[in-house]
């Protein structure tokens, strides 16, 4: 990994925990019941990006003739190492609900619908997300939606998701 890559996923991560840091502190949360939800926005972002790249990649390979014309199905996803997302667990479909929506409730379906299409991560994400209020976690969604972050591969979510359980555990969460 180049140093200018390294200096740029360090500024990427420290301005990220900044601002999910200052939405925690403003509503007065603790880092132990801030840390899965936030660690969930991170997941969802990633699980996106994973789904949208594979959805490009069985696209293309139905315009060249490398699989049969049909709909995708979850093996044409594991195949590419991404989850056959529901909509209702797409990112992208997070941020187009009008304002008001409860968030909260939106990101359990979500939670929920993966558990239900993908048995090996049943009971593992976080659903606490109603107890926050629909501003912050409009605003959660929005820090994690940079074009960066639309772009970013697997290797940045690491990364990112490393240097969050590192500063929650800092934090005691």
């Amino acid at each position: 990994m180049s140093q200018n890559l390294v200096q740029n996923i360090d500024q990427l991560e420290g301005s990220l925990w900044a601002a999910a840091d200052n939405l925690r502190a403003n509503s007065k949360l603790t880092s132990s019941e801030y840390c899965m939800p936030v660690l969930g926005v991170i997941f969802l972002r990633h699980a996106t990006n994973r789904y949208d790249a594979a959805l490009r990649e069985i696209q293309a390979d139905h315009a060249a003739g490398k699989m049969p014309k049909r709909a995708p199905i979850q093996a044409d996803f594991l195949k590419r190492r991404a989850l056959m997302l529901p909509k209702e667990a797409r990112y992208d479909e997070l941020l187009k609900l009008p304002k008001g929506s409860n968030l909260g409730s939106a990101l359990v379906k979500a939670m929920e619908a993966i558990e239900r299409d993908f048995e090996p991560l049943l009971n593992q994400l976080p659903k606490d997300y109603d107890k926050f209020g629909n501003d912050l976690l409009e605003d959660l969604l929005r820090i994690f939606d940079s074009e960066t972050l639309r772009s970013a591969s697997g290797d940045v979510f690491g990364r990112i998701y490393e240097y969050f359980l590192m500063k929650f555990a800092m934090q005691g969460a």
